[in-house]
């Protein structure tokens, strides 16, 4: 009776079909996301930690301790004197008074936003608006909690809430594609991670700021379509244009200055900082000692750091520490430095490896904290009573990543064992943490911990997603690695069929990402390009083998493996993926005459070059949103890289629109007409000099869509689109 049912189940599929366990529209509506607390913020006292609610109406304040709720801050069914009913994100003011709750959030770029931001007092629940003169920008609270600074039009406002929340503009020059004042212009955005730039002095009595003065940088211009998701109804006959500032490599940055004003006096100086004339200003904040200031400055190479001490006051500024590298200082050294003590921890990687090293606020080293041939991924903070400093590291294994503390004498200790990622947010004072686990079968585990490593109390397991995955057909996974021919070990991770048979030969889909610094291989639940890697198990389900391997130029590894693409991005890069589906062609269970390779944005760029490689390993590709020339993308990131074109134009033409000639295989080009980071000119001329050469190729273009690719039944579509050029070319 089993087998004639298990005949009939079969004959039944071969004729009519069933539809796949794991959907793409249900992928894609993010049913299978993992859960994660949101919004965590440690609080003052060492001992609680604010975070948004599960449903996204209230901020809770819990215990580091137990977990327990211990009272709620903000409800949006009880707060008073405004219509607000819901918020996108919150700021405790530093007493802890107030909260600014961010509502009415339309994003800019990739950090940016306007939102109209509320003034809630936690003591009474009363709420009144930031302000009245329309949305608001990167607001911020003075040391004191009395003062909030905000950004709107490209000039910084000020609201005096001990004056009846009285507002005044300190900046008047403020210019849409002009000046900018107190936050970034787009190319320090996107590659120095940042959006406000503007701080408070430690005593509240003054305020700094970068202006950005972007007059000289070249405007691009895309188009706007009416579309839909949303529908712009005013360009529903004639489309319209959006105009920004975007430096091209080798082109004008923003001149950057740095400018400070005196809250009680009214007075406005410019701060004396020797930043090179076309040099960048990637950081600036006060320290603890009121009025001095430090300022981090680039040159345009991004080999040299300097931090400056300046006095906002009287304007000087002396240097007191310098950063250098060979070819460029990378973006974690200066990104979550805290000068607010009589000390700060740099990640420097002067000895080849990412480490903690210990400052003076007169810049000099008091103690190297950790060495090895790892990499410190994370620096947490310290607890000034014991002196330890926490932090994140891969030591042991460039896959995965534990949580450590390390005292002044070097002397390191491993707080978790879990096997696999962790990655933590300390209380105050460090005696506890929040910490999120997973490995590649393991959904994120969130858990509580004392600062000796003792677990407290289990937050979230998404036993609720274990249970919806534990029905699904889902692949076998692993990890691996292999030499190639060149001698370089590279890791990887497979996935195959459920119904996998050594026997039989599968055709494989390759994915990467490729770009410096990058990892896309971990021992990790957020493998894959969705998470849990279930779009890859869903390929597999289809009867494919998915691939993911982090080649030469990518994280985890030291600084020699990282900079070894340095002024040549692709070359390296490619030639591992190629390397990659040769060794993958050699294994038994692998149809070498049935690979396709994908990516997105750096991806797309490296999935071109592979095509490209010249040894025509590869049957198809799908490049999303491609760079095929580093001429067309910004400073920042292809300077640290290549250098400028002007000094290096044999590394620029080492580019998809310098070696398409050499393409083999069925290429796909997807691009949104409204991607403001990698503009569509790059698909655009590649797709022209492929028409030129009589070169067929299939394309897809996203009416209005940025970057990412979004919006509506957009990333269905995009996937849908995917998945049939690969089912085109590799099943049929």
């Amino acid at each position: 009776m089993k087998k004639l049912f298990l005949y009939i189940t079969g004959l039944l599929f071969a004729v009519f079909g069933f539809a796949q366990q794991i959907r793409l529209e249900d992928i894609t509506a993010g049913k299978y996301s993992a859960k994660q607390i949101l919004g965590i913020t440690p609080m003052a006292d060492g001992e609680t930690y604010a975070q948004i609610s599960a449903d996204g109406r209230r901020i809770e304040r819990h215990s580091f301790k137990t977990g327990a709720l211990v009272e709620t801050l903000f409800d949006v069914a009880t707060a008073r004197d405004a219509n607000v009913a819901a918020f996108t994100n919150y700021i405790l003011s530093p007493d802890e008074k107030n909260i600014l709750i961010e509502t009415q959030r339309k994003p800019i770029y990739r950090h940016s936003c306007t939102a109209s931001y509320y003034i809630y007092n936690v003591r009474n629940k009363t709420m009144a608006p930031l302000s009245q003169g329309g949305p608001q920008e990167c607001p911020k609270f003075s040391p004191d909690g009395n003062v909030i600074g905000f950004v709107r039009d490209g000039n910084i406002f000020l609201v005096k809430l001990l004056y009846n929340n009285a507002e005044s503009q300190i900046t008047k020059d403020g210019e849409r594609n002009k000046i900018i004042n107190g936050k970034a212009d787009w190319v320090y955005e996107e590659e120095f991670s940042m959006n406000g730039a503007f701080d408070f002095s430690a005593n509240s009595e003054m305020i700094a700021w970068i202006r950005f003065d972007e007059t000289a940088v070249p405007t691009y211009t895309f188009p706007w379509y009416q579309g839909a998701s949303p529908a712009m109804s005013d360009y529903k006959l004639y489309p319209g244009t959006y105009e920004y500032k975007y430096p091209k490599a080798g082109e004008a940055n923003s001149k950057v200055t740095v400018h400070s004003y005196d809250i009680k006096s009214r007075v406005t100086r410019e701060v004396k900082i020797p930043v090179d004339r076309d040099g960048y200003i990637p950081r600036i904040q006060f320290t603890g000692t009121p009025d001095k200031l430090m300022v981090l400055t680039l040159n345009r190479h991004q080999s040299q750091l300097d931090f400056y001490l300046a006095d906002a006051r009287s304007t000087t500024a002396n240097l007191v520490l310098r950063e250098n590298h060979a070819a460029y200082v990378d973006a974690p050294t200066y990104e979550n430095i805290d000068f607010k003590g009589d000390q700060f921890v740099l990640l420097s990687e002067r000895d080849g490896y990412r480490h903690l090293y210990l400052y003076n606020m007169n810049g000099q080293l008091v103690k190297q904290l950790t060495n090895g041939n790892f990499e410190v991924r994370s620096y947490y903070g310290h607890d000034a009573a014991n002196k330890n400093f926490y932090f994140a590291s891969n030591e042991g294994n460039p896959l995965e990543q534990y949580i450590y503390k390390v005292d002044v004498s070097g002397k390191r200790t491993k707080l978790i064992d879990n096997k696999g990622v962790n990655r933590a947010v300390f209380s105050k004072g460090c005696n506890y943490f929040l910490n999120v686990f997973s490995d590649l079968q393991t959904p994120y585990v969130s858990a509580l911990y004392s600062a000796a490593g003792k677990q407290l109390k289990v937050l979230e397991d998404n036993a609720a997603l274990k249970s919806s995955l534990a029905g699904l057909p889902l692949g076998k996974v692993e990890l691996f690695a292999f030499k190639t021919n060149g001698g370089t070990v590279l890791n990887g991770w497979i996935v195959k069929p459920a119904t996998f048979s050594e026997g039989k030969k599968y055709p494989v889909i390759m994915y990467q990402y490729s770009g410096p610094g990058s990892q896309e291989v971990h021992n990790s639940f957020g493998n894959g390009f969705y998470g849990g890697l279930i779009w890859e198990h869903r390929l597999a389900e289809k009867g494919y083998i998915v691939v993911c391997v982090d080649g030469r130029g990518t994280g985890g590894r030291g600084a020699e493996f990282q900079r070894c693409t340095y002024k040549k991005l692709g070359d390296l890069e490619s030639r591992d993926q190629a390397e990659t589906a040769a060794y993958l062609g050699t294994l038994p269970f692998v149809d070498k005459s049935r690979i396709g390779i994908w990516g997105w944005s750096f991806g797309g760029f490296n999935t071109i070059m592979s095509m490209c490689e010249g040894r025509g390993l590869f049957r198809c590709g799908v490049a999303v949103a491609p760079v095929t020339d580093w001429r067309y993308y910004d400073t920042i990131y292809t300077e640290r890289f290549m250098q400028t074109p002007q000094e290096n134009g044999s590394g620029y033409d080492c580019s998809p629109l310098h070696r398409f000639r050499n393409l083999k295989g069925d290429l796909l080009i997807i691009h949104g007409t409204a991607d403001d980071n990698v503009h569509f000119q790059n698909t655009a001329e590649l797709a022209e000099a492929l028409v030129q050469a009589d070169i067929q190729f299939d394309m897809q273009v996203y009416t209005n869509r940025n970057h990412s690719i979004y919006g509506g039944n957009t990333r269905k579509h995009l996937f849908t689109r995917i998945e049939n050029y690969f089912d085109t070319h590799l099943l049929k």
